[in-house]
């Protein structure tokens, strides 16, 4: 069969639909062919679209597939999940004429096609020169694994939870992001060697050490952000509240019916106005959910989320409240309703964004079954614990290039370090603290 043969998008069961070949290519015929590709550019992971775009054009499609997989590891869950609005997209030089190029369907539908012809570009190399442990299983940490495992080390992820995926498995929902998707290119990593052992925390203030002391030359410290940030108003105790962390997580367990047994048919606060919070709201409409609000304390416009991610929440019967700020949580051992009070905007604050402020006397409650609170996350309180790292406030605190900790042989990424982020700066912090780590044992550019 032919390279070039058309097939149907995978993973439609879970998923909307990607591009099939017939679409991606018409819309690679629009690409201008920038010399200097500013899409290109503007990818934080180095994916390089404009030459993707390229090959794909000119219906070189294995050079496409060679070009996204050598760039990215997770380059089929970045099409898929990547903001390409505020990145690549934004930049593309089609802007300038009517629409920009839809590189992130593209991106998708190239690595499914691999996928479909069973072309794997990546080959395992010869594990000969140390090991390097990783803990962690995110984006993060199995980018970093599979650029050592490429450079011949001999790699082992440490993962806490029961499953690798880290974000990508418990914090996107499967109608955003497969989990078959996730699972073909967490095995992609794998099959290069790269040993994931899950439900192996590394605890204690001497964990790294410990590692240390195993024969692993160096650390890749990027566990993620999993303890929510909580409102801590009262009432935050009683049953039917609860966070979006917890929420999404234990959607993916063994416990995911009792969950969605219990949201059927209910009314949901979603508080938050973030990505998080439109996913949320999106996975408690489709597990039957009476009606979904989203609380969110300031305006419309200020919502972090993705403008397409609010325009799909709104075509789905969700309702926003915006500048409306909940005070406390009412019930008897049960959550029955939020009282809630109006804000407005004052002046900016360290984000930029106007600073939302409580309007005294303004009131009012609501009915409520459940409280799902999607805000901040942090690290878990026991990596504090680790002897040696340095932190910033609330994240591990590392070196600008290298991202190289106090601690001479760990490197830190991701989250940890950036705080909440997108999974294409994930991947790219992988990529540099790997090549990092590489550039320190082998004596490069010291």
């Amino acid at each position: 069969m032919s390279q070039l043969a058309e097939r149907a998008p995978l993973f439609t069961d879970e998923m909307e639909g990607g591009l099939t070949l017939t679409l991606a290519t018409e819309e690679a015929t629009r690409c201008l062919l920038c010399f200097d590709a500013p899409c290109s550019q503007a990818c934080p992971a180095g994916t390089d679209p404009g030459a993707f775009i390229r090959k794909l054009r000119f219906r070189n499609v294995t050079g496409a597939i060679r070009t996204i997989k050598t760039n990215n590891p997770f380059g089929w869950t970045c099409g898929a999940v990547c903001p390409t609005a505020q990145l690549c997209e934004l930049a593309c030089s089609r802007t300038q004429i009517d629409r920009p190029i839809q590189i992130g369907k593209i991106q998708r539908f190239i690595v499914e096609h691999g996928w479909n012809m069973g072309f794997s570009p990546i080959k395992k190399q010869a594990a000969a020169k140390g090991k390097i442990a990783v803990v962690g299983s995110g984006p993060a940490g199995l980018t970093c694994a599979r650029e050592l495992a490429l450079s011949g080390y001999e790699v082992t992820v440490f993962e806490k939870k029961g499953l690798p995926g880290g974000n990508l498995r418990y914090g996107i929902p499967p109608f955003r992001l497969s989990e078959k998707g996730v699972e073909r290119e967490i095995n992609e990593i794998a099959a290069l060697g790269v040993t994931i052992k899950t439900n192996t925390p590394i605890e204690g203030k001497d964990g790294l050490e410990k590692l240390k002391d195993q024969g692993f030359k160096a650390v890749f410290l990027s566990p993620g952000l999993w303890r929510p940030i909580r409102l801590g108003i009262e009432g935050s105790n009683l049953d039917g509240v609860m966070s979006a962390t917890d929420f999404l997580g234990t959607l993916r367990g063994p416990d995911s019916d009792a969950l969605a047994a219990k949201v059927k048919g209910k009314t949901v606060a979603v508080i938050g106005g973030g990505s998080v919070a439109m996913d949320t709201a999106q996975w408690a409409k489709k597990l039957g959910a009476k009606d979904i609000y989203v609380l969110y304390r300031r305006s419309y416009t200020e919502m972090p989320a993705e403008e397409k991610e609010k325009i799909q929440a709104l075509n789905d019967g969700i309702h926003f409240l915006i500048l409306t700020q909940p005070v406390k949580y009412n019930g008897n051992g049960t959550l029955k309703s939020i009282v809630c009070r109006r804000t407005r905007l004052g002046g900016p604050d360290d984000s930029g964004r106007r600073r939302p402020e409580e309007v005294p006397g303004s009131d009012f409650e609501m009915s409520f079954d459940m409280a799902i609170e999607a805000l901040a996350t942090q690290p878990e309180a026991e990596l504090k614990d680790f002897e040696g790292i340095t932190w910033n406030g609330a994240l591990v605190s590392a070196e600008g290039e290298s991202l190289r900790t106090s601690l001479p042989y760990v490197y830190a990424g991701g989250d940890i370090v950036r705080g909440p982020a997108l999974v294409v700066e994930a991947v790219a912090d992988g990529k540099r603290a790997a090549e990092a780590i590489v550039n320190h044992l082998e004596g490069k550019g010291e």
